[in-house]
């Protein structure tokens, strides 16, 4: 009997599993889906924080890497000037320099070390103690400075902790001169500070609205050190790896997303549930259809012996249903009779209809989806398969609505072909999953629109905000790229431009008509080029062009004189003409096997040389305006050499009383001791010394070295009580001068400051008034030198009242034989008398010349035919020999 009870349970028990084991599997594929489906979402989260990760540390690497690489070029350009340049002073190094710094860069300071010894920095201030520093010496900075010599390539080293504060990377750059015989040698090196923190900030690393975290390491040799930039967490972390390279010095970057990888989605639950609530909708009918089928035939075995249990079956059934939300239906396939439950009927917003067919659900189907929906229907039903499809309905009310069905096939007692099915509701789950679509097309947009701005930033990295030429960094790219490319018998050819008058225009009409003239430069540059020259705004009113073409170098002046009528034409800004001129240095590329960077200095000189003869020309590079530039730049580094060692010196020349001959002053001219050439006069030094700005120092120590003999000549009771000194305008306004004559104790008229009379008095005619008349305070005399070829007014005369007027010597020359010449003089010589301005006469060549100027009435001589320039030892015999000689002196002169 236990047997039997047994064998009936266990009977039971598999009769049940079999109708189960559809929704068990459904049950395990919905799980196993479920859970594939959280694990793709969260690797699709991971993959998607790593690409933003990536997104944020490409942009920071790529300004990192380019912000270093632009400093190294940068200074690279500098170091090409000084390899052409290689005796540069530390006035031509920092007026390079200057314009080096005038870009946009990360730079603190630069070092030039001739023979490995420090002997130029710029700035100056604050790296005085740099002067001097050999690298020999150094424990610390021996080791790479000799690589630098040894190999002939770069060394960064970095970062490092720096003197001054803060933080730097070091780069140092080999200097190599080519000397006379061809061959290239090393020269020097030339150090660059790049302020890691401010590359920091240019890279976007101090951000607030960074979202990742970011570390730096140095594998330089293959080995990876203490990250020296953010937390050593972040390599520890599976970090997104970038390199960064750059001269012989590599990182690599690392970053990983603000509170790490291990943040989840924030729709992570909201997924999940919505998962879990599609699952149990799937598993649920599954189940529920398995265990109806399983209950419908247990039922139909034990009909009649159960009929009082079928309507508690059909009962829980029902409310199985109802809970569910699913609809039953069942189909006649050989009547097309259709038969819906009221769940069904409540899907399609039906009321009572107790007759219905196949016609009347696809009259309830969306258009759009009729032919698919009737097509797969025919197919199941030809096929004998099952019948699985969504669609759509269009409820009596307008509503729309997604369905899905699940029908299959059977045979009643009758023996006819009909179909049962489930229909349920999945209107959420189609809205959920546009949204999840509609989210991805927003990510791939949001993408593209990261990759649009990465572009403009590029461009704008290459390209001028104002004009839209290319910029410097640029002109140094399409350099490069150029000396990279085998060019055959083609000759390069650039074009340096700077505009002439621009200032005018800012300071007069403002920033405004300055930028409306540039956009007129850039525009006239672009219609009057051809199709494949370069043309790049490098500074603030700078331009350079270069051509790519068999062209000659005749073609090419024509082209900047055409480019200079293009940029003459004027344009109109607030009413006003605005007008602007361009000066053009050409340079020409002759040697296939020299750099472009060459042409630029080249073409720079060029430009020098248009400037310096009047502007608004073009002049062509050639080996006479190297040789040129070469003695300009040897002789200005031969004054600066000269005005440490003291070998300006004062030459003497006697004045003498116009009547008696007696000496009544002498002026002081300046002489240079020139080591190799000897005594040299101004003209042959005066205009590099402006050009330098040190003529204010010469005239400086002539006025020392005038004073200490004017002491040695009143020690010697010559008779000399007065020493004229020229007087530059720019040391007229230095307060140097001021503070140097507050430490002399001078007698009133003793000393005289000699002005050229080409300053421009009338224009600067209140500021070189109340100069004087400080000077004048010290009791010094003020002297007009050259009077009659410069710009001084008789208004003018009257404001400053010199003590004496000196006629320059062409006007004393002709007077020998020129009766009008003399008439000129008489009429200076009165304008003197009537404003009490004694009257020097420059140019005595001839007693004959001194006759005639004492009769005009000038009142003091100076000339060769009474005395030439002499030095302070000469003098001193001279004037001796002169006090002992007094009578007669006419006679013994004529």
């Amino acid at each position: 009997m236990v047997e039997q009870i047994r064998e009936k349970g266990w009977g039971a028990v598999n009769a049940a599993f079999q109708y189960y084991v559809p929704a068990i599997i459904v049950t395990v594929s919905v799980a196993i889906a479920m859970v594939y489906a959280d694990g793709q979402k969260d690797r699709l989260h991971q993959e998607n924080m790593r690409n933003r990760v990536a997104e944020e540390l490409g942009l920071i690497r790529a300004r990192l890497e380019g912000g270093i690489n632009a400093n190294i070029q940068l200074v690279q350009g500098l170091i090409a000037v000084v390899e052409t340049e290689p005796k540069i002073d530390q006035a031509r190094f920092s007026a390079l320099a200057v314009r080096l710094f005038d870009t946009e860069h990360q730079l603190r300071h630069i070092a030039l070390a001739p023979d490995l010894v420090v002997r130029f920095a710029y700035p100056l201030s604050g790296n005085e103690k740099a002067i001097g520093f050999d690298y020999r010496q150094s424990d610390t900075q021996r080791e790479v400075a000799l690589r630098v010599r040894d190999t002939g390539t770069m060394a960064v080293t970095g970062p490092v902790d720096l003197v001054q504060g803060g933080h730097g990377l070091i780069v140092r750059y080999p200097v190599v001169v080519q000397n006379g015989k061809g061959a290239r040698s090393f020269w020097g090196l030339m150090a660059a500070v790049i302020d890691i923190d401010k590359l920091y900030d240019y890279g976007g690393l101090n951000s607030e609205g960074l979202g990742i975290e970011v570390a730096i390491v140095s594998t330089r040799s293959g080995t990876v050190s203490k990250p020296f930039f953010g937390s050593a967490n972040v390599f520890q972390d599976t970090p997104v790896l970038m390199p960064i390279n750059f001269g012989n010095e590599s990182w690599e970057i690392a970053a990983r997303p603000k509170g790490g990888w291990e943040q989840r989605a924030s729709d992570e639950w909201t997924f999940r549930a919505l998962m879990a609530l599609l699952g149990v909708m799937i598993v649920a009918p599954v189940a529920w259809v398995a265990r109806l089928l399983r209950e419908r035939q247990a039922n139909i075995a034990v009909l009649r012996q159960r009929e009082s249990e079928l309507n508690a079956i059909s009962h829980r059934l029902d409310l199985a249903l109802t809970a569910s939300g699913i609809g039953i239906w069942n189909v006649d396939l050989d009547t097309g009779e259709l038969t819906w439950d009221n769940r069904v009927r409540q899907l399609y917003g039906l009321g009572e209809q107790p007759e219905s067919s196949l016609e009347t659900w696809h009259g309830l189907l969306h258009p759009d989806d009729v032919e698919l929906a009737e097509r797969n229907f025919k197919k199941a039903v030809l096929r004998d398969t099952d019948y699985v499809a969504e669609f759509r309905i269009m409820r009596p009310d307008g509503e729309i609505r997604h369905i899905r069905t699940f029908g299959t096939h059977y045979r009643d007692r009758g023996n006819r072909r009909k179909m049962v099915g489930v229909n349920w509701d999945v209107t959420t789950d189609i809205l959920l999953q546009q949204d999840l679509r509609q989210a991805q097309r927003q990510t791939e947009q949001q993408n593209e629109a990261l990759e649009t701005a990465r572009r403009h930033m590029e461009h704008n990295s290459l390209h001028d905000a104002l004009t839209g030429l290319p910029n410097r960094r640029y002109l140094d790219q399409h350099i490069a790229a150029i000396d990279k490319i085998e060019h055959g018998d083609n000759r390069l050819t650039v074009l340096h431009m700077d505009l002439d008058r621009f200032k005018d225009i800012n300071d007069t009409l403002g920033h405004g008509a300055g930028d409306a003239m540039l956009r007129h430069v850039a525009e006239s540059l672009r219609n009057n080029v051809r199709d494949g020259d370069f043309v790049a705004r490098i500074g603030g009113d700078e331009f350079v062009i270069v051509c790519f073409s068999p062209l000659g170098e005749e073609q090419y002046l024509d082209m900047g004189r055409r480019l200079i009528d293009a940029i003459n034409t004027p344009i109109t800004y607030d009413g006003h003409e605005c007008r602007v001129g361009a000066s053009i240095g050409v340079a020409t590329k002759t040697d296939r096997n020299s750099v472009v960077a060459q042409l630029l200095v080249n073409a720079d000189i060029a430009l020098y040389e248009a400037k310096r003869r009047g502007r608004n020309r073009v002049e062509r590079f050639s080996d006479q305006l190297r040789a040129q530039t070469v003695n300009t730049k040897k002789t200005a580094d031969a004054i600066l050499r000269s005005l440490a060692a003291e070998e300006f010196v004062p030459y003497f020349q006697p004045q003498f009383d116009a009547h008696t001959l007696d000496i009544n002053g002498v002026e002081a001219l300046a002489r240079w001791q020139h080591p190799q050439r000897g005594i040299l006069a101004p003209s042959a030094f005066l205009d590099i010394a402006e050009s330098l700005n040190v003529v204010s120092q010469i005239d400086a120590t002539i006025l020392d070295q005038a004073l200490f003999q004017l002491t040695r000549w009143r020690a010697n009771e010559l008779g000399v009580e007065r020493v004229s000194v020229n007087i530059s305008a720019q040391r007229l306004f230095e307060d140097t001068l001021l503070e140097r004559l507050d430490t002399l104790t001078l007698e009133p008229g003793s000393l005289s400051f000699e002005l050229l009379e080409s300053i421009s008095f009338d224009d600067k005619g209140d500021a070189i008034a109340q100069s004087i008349e400080r000077i004048r305070a010290y009791g010094i005399d003020i002297e007009i030198d050259d009077f009659g070829t410069g710009y001084a007014s008789i208004l003018s005369l009257v404001k400053l009242s010199p003590s004496r007027l000196k006629i320059d010597r062409q006007l004393t020359a002709p007077i020998v034989t020129n009766v009008a010449q003399r008439r000129l003089i008489s009429s200076i010589v009165d304008i003197g008398r009537s404003l009490g301005i004694g009257i020097v006469a420059e140019g005595v060549e001839t007693m004959e010349h001194a006759a005639i100027l004492r009769d005009l009435g000038c009142h003091t001589l100076q000339g060769y035919a009474l005395a030439r320039p002499m030095n302070a030892e000469a003098f001193i015999d001279f004037a001796r020999k002169h006090k002992g000689e007094r009578e007669n002196l006419w006679l013994s002169r004529a």
